[in-house]
């Protein structure tokens, strides 16, 4: 689909109808981010009314815009982040008539375990569970399923183990998908680097080091993976709300030990992580994005993983967005999600 076949947006805050055939694509020229752009005057936009649903383990906190017969759209954020990743994107999307669910993910905002003997697990998983158990929860049959770094992993998981529920993938980068096999082998000096938090993360000091400095650790990760993003302090303390949910710290620091073996995984989950120790394809339609500034994952500017998209798929360059792409570039993540939704299926 050459890039003069797509409609533009209709305005700030609409989308245009995007041509439902996907074939291979070169760098998305000329997409308009909100990387540098200076915060809006007066109070910044909070997604609410929040709505709670008991969804497997969990009792979920969630953000609901567009009609309720509306072409179904489940975006899910990352960490450190919350709902408010898709501040921008989800009233693009609800425009174009799609029913767009945006939840907090275990461990953040109102999200709460229904058990307190529930691991508090945030294995990969887990994440992907949770987005099916959603849907489930919500009589969704079928969804596009977007996210980027935790919550891109969970989308692409629920794309390669439920492809039936699954109508597209938007995920940032490449195959998101931890290849379990691969977590000891160290890589470039540059990247570990990158990655520093993750192995403070498996120390008791780091740890501890979270949980009394989580705002203070959280701003510099902004920071240092989105380098070209000028937020302001209301705009990082709209999100950072989200982390004072009493279960923030144990499921961040079981993620970081747990993909690299340190410590074990609910077993509940052990059945999945078996299927994905196997690294699935993506069978169903996708289109990566590709985050030509993000500071902690710059392999995001190259095509990557083919073998692993056996479906059809496009791969675009947003040059200067960083981690948080969905709040950077909103245009070009609603643009992406929404090809999808019109697609025939």
């Amino acid at each position: 689909m050459a890039d003069n076949d797509r409609r533009q947006f209709l305005g700030a805050a609409a989308l245009g109808a995007a041509a439902g055939m996907l074939a291979a694509e070169p760098a998305l020229a000329g997409t308009p981010t909100t990387a540098t752009a200076p915060a809006p005057p007066g109070p910044l936009p909070v997604m609410g009314p929040i709505r709670q649903v008991r969804a497997g383990v969990l009792d979920v906190a969630y953000y609901e815009a567009g009609p309720r017969d509306g072409k179904p759209v489940l975006l899910l954020h990352g960490f450190p982040y919350d709902i408010h990743s898709y501040v921008d994107v989800a009233p693009m999307l609800a425009a174009q008539g799609c029913r767009v669910i945006v939840p907090y993910l275990r461990g953040y905002g109102a999200t709460r375990f229904l058990d307190a003997a529930t691991p508090r697990s945030g294995e990969q998983a887990a994440m992907g569970a949770d987005a099916i158990a959603l849907m489930d929860a919500l009589g969704i049959k079928k969804a596009v399923v977007a996210g980027f770094d935790w919550g891109g992993r969970g989308a692409a998981i629920a794309a390669v183990l439920w492809p039936e529920r699954v109508k597209g993938l938007v995920c940032i980068g490449g195959y998101p998908i931890i290849d379990a096999s691969r977590a000891m082998i160290p890589g470039a000096p540059r990247q570990e680097a990158a990655g520093w938090y993750q192995f403070y993360f498996h120390s008791e000091r780091g740890e501890r080091g979270l949980a009394a400095n989580r705002r203070e650790l959280t701003r510099l990760l902004w920071t240092q993976w989105s380098p070209n993003w000028r937020f302001d302090d209301a705009t990082f303390e709209r999100t950072a709300a989200a982390f004072d949910n009493p279960d923030f710290v144990a499921v961040v620091i079981h993620s970081y030990r747990h993909r690299f073996g340190l410590v074990p995984g609910d077993p509940r989950y052990a059945e999945l992580q078996r299927r994905l120790d196997a690294l699935p394809p993506v069978t169903v339609p996708a289109i990566t994005l590709g985050a030509g500034g993000d500071g902690v994952a710059p392999a995001g500017n190259a095509v990557p993983s083919p073998t692993k998209f056996t479906g059809p798929r496009i791969h675009r360059l947003v040059p200067t967005a960083g981690h948080n792409l969905p709040q950077e570039a909103p245009q070009a993540f609603a643009e992406a999600v929404l090809e999808l939704a019109n697609r025939p299926g």
